[in-house]
């Protein structure tokens, strides 16, 4: 694998794609091109890339549908829109999808770049926490931090990085108020509308994980940020 990473590119303008994997690998990235969609689900291999920039206006499958595949295939690959629909319903639409960002064309390839390894170092997934890291008890559910899973019982539920990411950083401000202005930076790189969005998501996907045990609870302060309590 090469120094950077392996990025699966999928890109339906075969010219710009070209480009954009040239740029890549010049970058010291590993780029596996693919212009369609459907072919691009076919051949996605779980566990293979660290990272995924969709394009949306895909021939035979769309990006929103391939994001969902992907992340159901693969719940730890963080993965990046490019496209040029910069309508608001398409953004949310997109970070409710799990997008780690979203970014409309046209671009500064150098931007990409720069955004693409900030997720990268945010979702290392080659990353080995410490033994007392690794294992966290929140309640009655065990968080295991490396392997990204949320375990209650029989039950186990498959995190992606940002869920993860968000978890831990809820855990280390348990019972204690997490601004939200503070995690966005730390976990998106900016604070604005479209991250304030994608960040409530993930909150009300948290929500639902811990909906059986009724001594962990999730609080939205209003115009502060939220806080983990568990009772």
């Amino acid at each position: 694998m090469s120094k950077e990473g392996k990025i699966f590119l999928v890109e339906d303008d075969l010219n710009f794609g070209a480009v954009l994997k040239a740029y890549l690998e010049l970058n010291d990235f590993e780029v596996v091109l693919v212009s369609d969609g459907a072919r691009a689900r076919s051949v996605f291999k779980p566990k293979e890339y660290n990272l995924c920039v969709l394009d949306i206006m895909l021939p035979n499958l769309d990006g929103y549908e391939l994001a969902s595949f992907i992340r159901a295939t693969d719940s730890q690959v963080p993965f990046v829109f490019l496209t040029a629909k910069s309508l608001k319903e398409d953004v949310v639409k997109g970070f409710d999808l799990g997008a780690d960002d979203y970014i409309t064309k046209p671009f500064d390839s150098e931007v990409l770049l720069l955004k693409i390894k900030a997720i990268l170092r945010r979702n290392d997934r080659n990353s080995v926490p410490t033994p007392t890291e690794a294992i966290i008890s929140i309640g009655s559910y065990t968080f295991d931090t490396s392997a990204r899973t949320l375990t209650k019982g029989e039950t186990k539920f498959n995190l992606s990085p940002k869920e993860a990411d968000l978890l831990e950083l809820l855990w280390k401000n348990q019972n204690r108020v997490l601004s939200k202005d503070k995690a966005l930076e730390k976990l998106w790189g900016n604070s604005n509308y479209f991250t304030a969005r994608s960040m409530d998501v993930y909150i009300s996907k948290l929500r639902k994980y811990f909906a059986e045990d009724s001594d962990i609870e999730i609080i939205t302060v209003h115009s502060s940020g939220f806080i983990l309590r568990i009772r």
